[in-house]
């Protein structure tokens, strides 16, 4: 008997009664409960994989706040909902066994644009390079950038305070809020932007679950000033959870809620829509691409690029440059990125140089191109040449590379495959080379390959161990390596968690908070006192008894690894698929996945075609099936059976 995929045993009878609730109220967004639809979001860019049991895809502010008041009912007390927006995440931070909400297949929505006051209104479902598209003819643009910019929503982004690239001049997401809207956990609305004077005071006032989110923040603002400024770390990236160090300004007496938003991971409620300041387009755009012979060579020599007044200074590894090269986007950026003549290239830095003053951006470009001569004649620093690239389309064909190291990582051959668990780690840009060097030791002696690329002026590498999580022993030097690099950082005055967020990696949140560790309590326990939203993620409600998630959690591997290997390497492309997303692309001119465009049903992208394979062959093999048996049965009968 071959196994469907669309049973609905497995839901409890709680949340079909809420869900048959839902579909007879005024809630118009989406009901899907079918077990193909939850096991589209049962995975994001992470190793781990938890089936929901519904997702529900609202089209406004108002289906959320219906669904929530909704599940007031005592007999809706056991449900929890995860807000999801791109499912880009590297840490699981939208997966739970509850009921995923996504923002964005209907909530995006360009609002407003204000080009006097240089800011634009959107909805949380809005693509990042969908919002630069339409801010492009006006000469603007969003400036936190990230990797995934082609999928990953601005809900996503102010959800990880996403930031990458060019971090040190444009900030992370929550420099550019300028107010958010939300729906609590109680159906409330609430729209936050920094208040002060009779504003604040009136907000203190409020006998709502807003005045009582108002009251702790404030109170944590005033009182543990000293605490948090010893506490967070000083790194241009420090994510850890709930952003108390920037909620509260002692000297103008301002709060702003927003600053504890960005950065929660949809754990204190919904944001729905968000007003952001933007940035004028640069201008004048400078790459030196800087070729070293060794990597620790390259990371090294990262202060000195910086020190030129660089935007941004982006490193890769000979690994990551190895495949690069062995892929069809090398034949783009060969000419740009030239071998040296009788030298290794085993290290590259890609300094960017963007300006609106041509003569100040050739000045700065100049400049450090003089420098590098003085160390190529010297014969310092590892550097064995250079080449400039001020060619628009050129630049942003290197970066294209860049950005698709994540994904050259996971083509690697064999069934170890770079995975994402520490892969964001950040320590002060000083201490970056010796930390990494230690990193590597530290992964040398577990007999590791690994690829290393990131954002060296901010201190930030992503390092993707290769793992074969299909092996049990593989999953447990997982937890190992976790252990150690948590260690690692902090012996650096680091995060393991730099730019991704924590998801799963939530169990560490209060070794490092310490003594704040309880006020963060008290904070989820304002927004969220029955713990019903993205629960376990960063903390729980302050004496509520609940668990964080662990790194430990339910794994994609768990689940593969019931289907025999003879299959599995039958069946190598749906059993590979990385979970990157890329195939969410909101590029028009991607001729990558017009199903799920069209659509907008994660089920049609290839992701959701290979998550679906992989469970109906982990459920043939559950019920005795073989597949491979049957393909020579068909062969032999004169049939011809091909995958």
């Amino acid at each position: 008997m071959i196994p469907r995929l669309d049973y609905q045993d497995s839901l409890s009878p709680t949340t079909l009664q809420f869900l048959e609730l839902l579909a007879r109220s005024a809630f118009r967004g989406d009901i899907e409960k079918s077990y193909a639809s939850r096991l589209a979001m049962a995975t994001d860019n992470s190793v781990y994989q938890v089936v929901p049991q519904a997702v529900l895809y609202p089209r406004s502010a108002d289906d959320i706040a219906v669904m929530l008041k909704l599940a007031q009912g005592p007999e809706y007390a056991t449900l929890s909902f995860f807000p999801r927006g791109g499912g880009t995440g590297t840490n699981g931070q939208s997966l739970g066994g509850g009921i995923i909400v996504d923002l964005s297949r209907h909530m995006n929505q360009i609002m407003e644009i204000n080009l006097e006051e240089g800011w634009v209104r959107a909805q949380a479902g809005v693509v990042k390079d969908q919002l630069n598209a339409y801010l492009k003819p006006h000469g603007y643009f969003f400036s936190p950038d990230l990797s995934t910019s082609n999928r990953a929503t601005l809900g996503g982004m102010v959800n990880t305070d996403a930031s990458g690239q060019g971090s040190l001049v444009y900030g992370k997401t929550s420099d550019h809020v300028l107010g958010l809207k939300a729906v609590l956990e109680n159906g409330d609305l609430m729209a936050t932007e920094p208040v002060t004077g009779q504003r604040l005071a009136d907000k203190l006032a409020l006998e709502t679950r807003e005045g009582e989110i108002y009251r702790t923040l404030y109170r944590i603002g005033r009182e543990r000033r000293a605490d948090i400024e010893a506490t967070f770390p000083k790194l241009n990236r420090f994510l850890t959870g709930y952003d108390l160090k920037h909620l509260y300004q002692p000297d103008t007496d301002t709060l702003d809620v927003s600053r504890v938003l960005c950065g929660s991971e949809g754990s204190l409620g919904f944001i729905t829509e968000a007003r952001l300041n933007i940035t004028p387009i640069p201008r004048y755009r400078t790459l030196v691409n800087v070729k070293y012979d060794s990597f620790p060579s390259a990371l090294r020599n990262a202060p000195f690029m910086v020190q030129a007044h660089a935007l941004s200074v982006e490193t890769v590894d000979s690994r990551v440059l190895g495949l690069a090269r062995a892929d069809i986007i090398w034949h783009s950026v060969k000419d740009l990125i030239q071998d040296v003549p009788g030298k290794d290239l085993q290290g590259l830095n890609i300094v960017e140089f963007a300006d609106t003053d041509e003569d100040a951006h050739k000045a700065k470009v100049a400049e450090l191109c003089r420098r590098i001569d003085g160390l190529l004649a010297r014969g310092e620093a590892g550097v064995i040449g250079y080449q400039v690239c001020d060619h628009l389309p050129s630049i942003e064909t290197i970066y294209g590379m860049r950005k698709k190291s994540v994904g050259l990582l996971g083509n690697a051959e064999g069934r170890k495959k770079p995975v994402a668990f520490t892969e964001d780690t950040a320590v002060p840009p000083e201490s970056l080379a010796d930390f990494i060097m230690e990193f590597r030791a530290l992964l040398d002696a577990h007999g590791l390959d690994y690829g290393m690329f990131g954002h060296v002026d901010a201190g930030v590498l992503h390092v993707r161990p290769a793992l074969d999580l299909c092996d049990p022993e593989q999953e447990v030097l997982l937890r190992r390596i976790s252990d150690q690099v948590v260690a690692l950082t902090a012996k650096y005055g680091g995060l393991m968690w730099g730019e991704h967020g924590k998801g799963f990696r939530s169990e560490y949140s209060p070794a490092f908070f310490g003594e704040l560790w309880e006020e963060l309590q008290r904070v989820k326990g304002a927004f969220d006192p029955a713990n019903r939203i993205n629960p376990g993620k960063i903390c729980m409600p302050y004496g509520s008894g609940a668990s964080l998630v662990s790194v430990d959690g339910p794994k994609r591997g768990k689940f593969d690894r019931q289907i025999p290997i003879a299959v599995r390497e039958s069946y190598t492309r749906a059993l590979d698929c990385n979970g990157n997303g890329l195939c969410f692309t909101f590029e028009t001119d991607s001729p990558m996945c017009p199903s799920v465009k069209i659509s907008r049903d994660r089920r049609h992208s290839p992701k959701g075609r290979a998550g679906l394979m992989r469970e109906w062959l982990r459920q043939l093999s559950e019920q005795g099936f073989d597949p491979l048996a049957e393909e020579v049965a068909l062969q032999s009968g004169g049939l011809r059976f091909k995958q």
